[in-house]
């Protein structure tokens, strides 16, 4: 079972990725701030993290850049997620490290596509109910 860490501050989105993704086999743990990722990535060992460019504290930016500068966690692809989709924010994120760009509201189906992408590069394969072109309509995780 594929592990997906959520850096995400937000209560309503943090809970709605997990129950989302859950529901599609995979196993999700969260954290609410960048040191906290930080450390789950270190003590969970995720095979995908879904990361929040705008946290409390160190950012999501600065997040990626350490998780990505550590020989541990370097190899773990990093979707960035925000809901501020400016002008070279995507180009921000895959400098500082991310490896794809998802902007908020989350289209669940276009994200589970780039999970999709990236999994196999963590050698875990994708669950069955995520992969099963179940209908997501209407499901989106909203800014608060």
């Amino acid at each position: 079972m594929a592990k997906i860490l959520v850096i995400e501050d937000n209560e309503m989105n943090r809970r709605m990725v997990t129950r989302r993704l859950t529901k599609r086999g995979y196993q999700v743990i969260t954290a609410v701030d960048g040191l906290a990722g930080i450390e789950a990535t270190r003590t969970d060992r995720p095979d995908l993290i879904l990361m929040d460019l705008s946290l409390p504290g160190i950012d999501g930016w600065e997040t990626t850049r350490r998780l990505k500068a550590n020989g541990e966690s370097r190899g773990i692809p990093v979707i960035a997620l925000t809901a501020h989709a400016m002008a070279g924010d995507r180009e921000s994120a895959v400098a500082a490290g991310a490896d794809d760009y998802e902007t908020k509201p989350i289209d669940l189906p276009r994200l589970l596509a780039k999970m999709a992408a990236l999994l196999p590069r963590a050698g875990k394969a994708v669950p069955a109910a995520a992969a099963g072109g179940e209908s997501a309509a209407g499901e989106s995780a909203a800014e608060a």
